[in-house]
């Protein structure tokens, strides 16, 4: 019978980066933060947010030990700038703690950790050693905006950041926009928000006019939005008033 402890995948609130917080017990579930109290080591992006995040869920359920005793391991800098899904980096030697029996987590800025985020060097090296992972429940903003898409749910594919150069970006854009017209198949993607506005521009001067554009905007917040509808009628919106503001983490995604 194994001895090792868990790693729980514990998912954040939307909210990191924003000037307004959603009340966590609105957003997170009671099961998924009374487990985030108990547990007092930790794989993260960055230890400050992640203390902070705790904070949060000690005013809900207090945590088993004092913020200052936690064990709180970074990822290094490099899987920050490169990602971790590509095998090369080992994060066997941060799970020490699981491999001597104590429950651990793996926590992101926001959403769920290894999805657009890093930590699926973590999971992968977790089942190589045999130490069981327990996703548990919270926001996931991909699948939420999916879901208010009205886009293909049961065929669909992230693809992470669009390119910043203006002429890779629309040649990836067309890519992306073919794809999905021939396979049906939803694309969805993200951007640093204050790149948001130029990739709407970016997307509604190089797709078709026929093509479903939708967005959602600052999700599980009280500024939230989505909206989806053909490029065309977002061109013909956009003439008519401001654009919408798009300030705020943005979920883009593309269709028939």
């Amino acid at each position: 019978m194994s001895t090792h402890g868990k790693l729980y995948l514990v998912p954040a609130p939307l909210d990191f980066g924003c000037d307004t917080a959603a009340p966590l017990q609105q957003v997170m579930p009671q099961g998924t933060l009374e487990v985030a109290a108990r547990l007092g080591f930790w794989v993260c992006e960055n230890a400050r947010s992640t203390r902070a995040y705790l904070k949060r869920v000690n005013e809900l359920h207090p945590l088993a030990q004092t913020i200052q005793t936690l064990q709180i391991q970074e990822l290094p800098r490099e899987v920050h700038k490169k990602g971790d899904h590509g095998g090369q980096f080992d994060a066997r030697p941060l799970l020490q703690p699981a491999l001597q029996g104590q429950d651990m987590g793996l926590v992101s800025e926001a959403g769920m950790p290894a999805i657009a985020d890093p930590g699926s060097s973590v999971v992968r090296a977790a089942h190589d050693l045999g130490v069981q992972v327990v996703p548990l429940t919270g926001p996931m903003s991909l699948m939420l905006a999916l879901a208010s898409s009205g886009l293909n749910g049961q065929n669909f594919a992230f693809v992470g950041y669009l390119p910043q150069d203006a002429g890779e970006r629309t040649q990836r854009i067309r890519e992306l926009e073919s794809l999905a017209l021939k396979t049906g198949q939803t694309q969805v993607f993200i951007e640093t928000p204050y790149r948001n506005t130029a990739l709407l521009g970016a997307l509604l001067q190089t797709m078709n006019g026929n093509t479903r554009l939708a967005l959602s905007c600052g999700l599980t917040l009280e500024a939230a939005w989505s909206r989806s509808a053909l490029v065309s009628a977002w061109k013909s919106r956009r003439e008519e008033k401001p654009a919408p503001p798009l300030g705020l983490p943005t979920v883009f995604c593309i269709g028939r």
